[in-house]
């Protein structure tokens, strides 16, 4: 589609600098891919060791999180999978 002149360089007025487009809210399954990739760094940065519930309290949460996502775990979220924490 080609924009019309008159309204290209209306967004090019300096008034317009900081308009940005609103951000897209994250969907369910980006919530269980950014979940699924924290475990992932927790796992990564403790040499391997899967999170516990007798951990800390971070450790705890982590525990929870990694069986809620086995649980509901998708060929889509094992696609993120790369440490295979799902199996």
């Amino acid at each position: 589609m080609e924009w019309p002149k008159e309204l290209l360089e209306l967004f090019e007025d300096p008034l317009f600098d900081g308009v940005r487009p609103k951000a897209k809210a994250p969907t369910a399954d980006d919530r269980l891919v950014a979940k699924l990739e924290e475990v992932t760094k927790w796992v990564e940065e403790h040499d391997g060791k899967l999170p516990e519930k007798t951990g800390g309290l971070k450790e705890k949460l982590l525990e929870a999180s990694l069986v809620a996502l086995r649980k509901q775990a998708t060929d889509g979220l094992r696609e993120y999978d790369r440490l295979h924490l799902l199996d």
